[in-house]
């Protein structure tokens, strides 16, 4: 990896990055495979984040938050992070910093009060809950609807895809509380107790993240306090996008670390390898693979510095950093798809046998470049900010 930009990271972005390092090594690395194999990962590691302050990224202290922290500390725990090579624990260990920011912005003193520090201590897991089973991206065509009943809203539909869905303890739920609301209009989102009666939970098997518990939820008239609305009723829209940035820029910087890893596992892999009576890396063609994934690392990496530094620029806010947050996710995970394609082509056989980085790394790729918005949406977004 390059040096860190000493106009970018201080002292304390540069520790918190090594003890992420230790805890990845630690507690991580040597049991990814196995997790994998198992498609879970011990309830445990929850806690064990939270206690090196890696559940308590960007939320405030009073909840067990880590304090002041800024989108540098989430590039390089990341980057850290990816080193286990296991996409699927990462994002399910992580679900709540797309689960809980709205639960922070949004709920009441009282449910912040009640909700956030058991999130945020590892005790309870929060997910996002979103995307249903005939839509995803187009947000607006949700047809999950919550009907008022005095005190509560009763919710009824169903949610799919969902991050940490079999095993989480709060979701975060985009509802239609306006059935006579067009599009965006009408949506709320509620926090809802996920072992609610009427609640079923399916568990999904998946392409790549396995480790990952992912499930299609179905919602049969649950009954909702009307004090668990996360921001005001039919406003939720504007809660579900301001939950984007992040999760688009964490995609991103994720993208950036597993495409990392697979030019360093190469690079590694052709120092050794001979073919021809020579290394791999003495072959022309071979090192110009690795130039090509090495120029597509630093520019993703000059990308997501700027866009780090945006994030924490009061004047730097609005429709601009929303296209470049676009085209940064969009950059970052065609990085990671050709740094896995080139990682496994190098490495041969060896590249397609299960239990290597690389191999879980390539299956990975795809979700990425799904997740949080397919790659046509957000050029399509892109576009608009921009005024195209």
């Amino acid at each position: 990896m390059q040096p860190l930009n000493p106009n970018y990271y201080t002292p304390d972005h540069i520790a918190f990055a090594d003890t992420i390092r230790k805890f990845t090594a630690q507690e991580i690395t040597p049991f990814a495979h196995d997790w994998e194999e198992a498609e879970t990962f011990p309830r445990e590691l929850y806690k064990k984040a939270a206690d090196v302050g890696l559940l308590g990224l960007g939320f405030d202290e009073q909840y067990g938050g880590v304090g002041k922290t800024d989108a540098f500390y989430v590039l390089l725990s990341s980057i850290e992070l990816a080193k286990a090579g296991s996409g699927g624990i990462c994002a399910s260990l992580l679900s709540h910093s797309i689960g809980a920011p709205p639960i922070q912005h949004f709920a009441s003193d009282e449910v912040k009060a009640r909700v956030l520090p058991s999130i945020l201590s590892g005790e309870k897991i929060s997910a996002l809950a979103i995307t249903e089973p005939n839509g995803g991206s187009d947000v607006a065509a949700l047809q999950t609807r919550a009907v008022r009943d005095g005190d509560d809203f009763l919710v009824t539909g169903e949610k799919i895809y969902i991050t940490s869905g079999m095993r989480a303890d709060y979701y975060s739920v985009a509802v239609r509380t306006d059935p006579n609301a067009k599009g965006a209009a009408g949506i709320s989102m509620l926090l809802i107790d996920a072992h609610s009666p009427g609640i079923t939970k399916t568990q999904l098997h998946k392409t790549g993240w396995w480790a990952s518990d992912t499930a299609q939820i179905h919602f049969d008239n649950v009954r909702v306090p009307a004090s668990n609305l996360l921001g005001a009723e039919n406003m939720g829209f504007f809660v579900i996008m301001n939950n984007f940035n992040m999760e688009r820029f964490f995609l991103a910087a994720s993208s950036y670390g597993f495409a990392l890893v697979c030019y360093e596992e190469a690079l590694e892999w052709a120092q050794q390898r001979k073919t021809f009576g020579k290394r791999l890396i003495d072959h022309q063609v071979m090192r110009h693979k690795l130039v090509d994934m090495a120029t597509q690392l630093a520019a993703t990496r000059a990308l997501l510095e700027d866009t780090a530094w945006r994030l924490g620029q009061p004047d730097q806010q609005g429709s601009e950093l929303i296209a470049q947050l676009c085209m940064l996710k969009n950059v970052a995970t065609r990085t990671m798809q050709f740094c896995a394609d080139a990682g496994v082509q190098t490495l041969g056989g060896m590249g397609f046998m299960r239990g290597t980085r690389i191999e879980r790394i390539y299956r990975d790729v795809k979700v990425n470049m799904i997740g949080g918005g397919a790659e046509e949406i957000m050029k399509d977004l892109a576009g608009r900010q921009l005024g195209f």
